[in-house]
């Protein structure tokens, strides 16, 4: 097999290029070494808008940019666009799906996390969750295209089960993407059909726990389920979901109709712990020590939520962007500094707040002694999460996006995709064959 990293130093081999992959080789530009960056996918994503693409507030290249574009000007790294699918510990070796093979001297994982459906993988096809662009264009479409088939269907039960749209989970991703759902039925579109009123449509936001944002104080909890019910969003707390088909859900024993059900109640991490054979915990992260290395293994980093990692609190140190972007970094500190014959201090993690919008101009902002909440709140999060998308032209395009949104409701990415769906025979008023499912705002 073919050896596929550039020469000139040791090399060091980044798997994703995510905030926490990405972080890594950007601090590591001034550093002695080569760097191999590999993903499958050409770009590098801002995951925390993604619903954002998903409810066609914004298109896909607003909150996306190509990775080689990102690191045109770092000369010491080459991205690979390729799959892996394991890792020869002993040889220090990358395998690759395309049959090469990426040797390491140091090697950061950083593949991040995956749906999970705690076993009942089946449930994937009829409740998609939202972590890449696919998915989040995949969803859109089925939040569109169920708007568009109500608009021309004449019986009243399949109408209703159209307009109802479930979100299962009740943290940061279920509580944004519930909100966006009831703002783009209610408001957005509404008023560009005819037979759709706002009072049409019904979101149900399905939480397992007793509250929604349980990560966040009790009465920013309870702030966030005020904003959801001001939006006309259900909420169902400590409430199991016991099966998902493709046009109902069965929730807490009751039954409910739906053609769109979207998932935001789990991840589990990527496959890392089976390439180097480490210790996972029960969400399939690998367990590693203060410094990001698996049991054993002092060559190999993992970080992000691929990791399994206790704060100086003892908890787990929650799945968000910050979180890996500071483990990144660190890891890329920890190579340099051996390079010099130097150790680093142990890892620690600075906590700057949790923020969670709940539709426009609502939001909460936890910063542990200090809580914001509403128009404030909601200012503070669009800030932050323009200021850290990769790129001018894409903080221009989603500042501009969302004060357009705040001041019209509009949501300019409204695009259908794909190719058009056979019309269902039992429909009452099936839609007419050859049409093209695409409206603009």
């Amino acid at each position: 097999m073919s050896e596929c990293y550039p020469p000139g130093g040791p090399r060091v081999v980044v798997v994703g290029a995510g905030f926490g992959g990405l972080a890594a080789v950007q601090a590591l530009a001034k550093a002695p070494v080569a760097i191999t960056l590999i993903d499958q996918r050409n770009h590098h994503l801002f995951q925390p808008l993604l619903y954002q693409v998903a409810t066609a507030a914004l298109s896909p290249a607003d909150i996306a940019g190509p990775i080689r574009s990102i690191l045109a000007r770092q000369g010491n790294v080459r991205v690979v666009l390729d799959t892996v699918i394991g890792i020869d510990r002993d040889r220090r070796e990358v395998l690759l799906a395309s049959g090469k093979r990426a040797g390491y001297d140091w090697l950061i994982i950083a593949t991040g996390a995956r749906h999970s459906y705690f076993g009942r993988d089946e449930w994937a096809c009829h409740a998609p969750g939202i972590k890449s662009i696919e998915d989040a264009t995949a969803v859109r479409r089925k939040v569109l295209l169920a708007l568009e088939r109500a608009e021309s269907e004449t019986d009243k039960v399949r109408r209703e089960a159209l307009l109802t749209f479930v979100v299962i989970g009740g943290g940061p991703t279920g509580v944004e993407m519930a909100g966006a759902i009831a703002e783009l039925a209610h408001r957005s579109v509404s008023r560009d059909f005819r037979s759709i009123t706002p009072h049409c449509s019904k979101v149900i936001l399905i939480n397992l726990a007793p509250r929604v944002l349980e990560s966040f104080p009790e009465d920013l909890s309870a702030a966030a389920l005020a904003d959801l019910e001001r939006l006309g969003v259900e909420v169902r707390l400590s409430t199991p979901v016991e099966h998902i088909a493709a046009d109902h859900v069965v929730a807490g024993g009751q039954t409910i109709h739906t053609h769109t059900a979207i998932w935001a109640a789990g991840v589990e991490g990527s496959p890392a712990a089976s390439w180097i054979g480490a210790e996972a915990d029960r969400a399939g992260r690998v367990k590693v020590d203060h410094a990001f290395h698996p049991v054993g293994e002092k060559r190999i980093f993992i970080i992000g939520d691929t990791a399994s990692c206790a704060g100086a609190d003892g908890r787990p140190l929650p799945g968000i962007a910050p979180v890996a972007k500071q483990q990144g970094r660190y890891a890329a500190q920890a190579i340099a500094a051996e390079l010099k014959g130097q150790a680093l201090p142990a890892f620690r993690y600075r906590h700057y707040g949790n923020l969670a919008t709940i539709g426009r101009s609502h939001a909460v902002a936890d910063f542990g002694r200090l809580g914001l909440r509403g128009l404030p709140a909601w200012l503070l999060w669009s800030t932050v999460h323009v200021y850290f998308l990769v790129g001018f032209r894409n903080r221009f395009a989603v500042g501009l996006n969302l004060a357009w949104n705040y001041l019209t409701f509009a949501r300019h990415a409204r695009l259908i995709t794909g190719e058009p769906e056979q019309p269902d025979p039992t429909a009452a008023n099936p839609i007419p064959h050859g049409e093209t499912y695409v409206q603009a705002a």
